[in-house]
C-alpha cells in the first residue's frame, strides 16, 4: 500500500497560485531593474565594441537589482522574493542549450568546443563567439546576473523572523 504524500505542505490552490504570481512578479522587478540600469547606461551613448562599458553593465545588472531588491523586500516582506535566482539559473540554462545549438562557421568561433563557445558567448567581452548577434552577454550573464542580485537582496530586505 503506498502512502499518500502531501505535497503542498497543506496550502490551498489560492495560496499555491498566489505564490506562483509573487514569483513571476519579483522576477519581472529583476529584470525591471536591469533594463532600467541599462537604459540608463545607454543614455551616455557607450561603444558597443569596448569592454568597459560591458564591465560597468554587468556590476549594475548585480547591483541595481541587488538595491531594487533589498527596497522591495524591506516594504513587503515576502519571502518569495528570495527565490528567484531560480528562474536566473533556469534562464542561464535555456541560454546554454539554445547557443550550442547554434551552428558555427567562418567566423569567431569556428572551431570551438562546447566550453570555449559558451564561455565567449557570456563572459568573454574582448573576444566574442560571434554567436547570437552579440546578444549572449545580455541574456546569458545580466539577465540571470540581475535575478540572483534581487534574490539577494531580498534576502537582505527580508526580517530575519520570516
Amino acid at each position: 500500500m503506498a502512502i499518500k504524500q502531501e505535497i503542498t505542505q497543506g496550502k490551498s490552490i489560492g495560496d499555491l497560485a498566489s505564490e506562483a504570481f509573487w514569483f513571476l512578479a519579483h522576477t519581472f522587478l529583476a529584470v525591471l531593474f536591469l533594463a532600467l540600469s541599462l537604459g540608463a547606461m545607454w543614455m551616455t551613448h557607450p561603444d558597443p565594441d569596448a569592454v568597459p562599458p560591458k564591465l560597468l553593465g554587468t556590476a549594475l545588472a548585480l547591483v541595481v537589482p541587488l538595491i531594487g531588491g533589498f527596497i522591495i523586500a524591506k516594504m513587503q516582506q515576502n519571502v518569495i522574493a528570495r527565490y528567484v535566482w531560480i528562474s536566473g539559473l533556469l534562464l542561464f540554462s535555456v541560454v546554454c542549450v539554445w547557443v550550442l545549438d547554434l551552428p558555427t562557421g567562418n567566423g569567431l568561433c569556428e572551431h570551438c568546443g562546447a566550453v570555449e563557445k559558451l564561455w565567449r558567448t557570456f563572459f568573454s567581452f574582448g573576444n566574442g563567439s560571434g554567436l547570437m548577434g552579440g546578444d549572449g552577454v545580455l541574456y546569458g550573464s545580466w539577465m540571470p546576473l540581475a535575478m540572483i542580485g534581487y534574490s539577494m537582496g531580498a534576502r537582505f530586505g527580508l526580517d530575519p523572523n520570516v
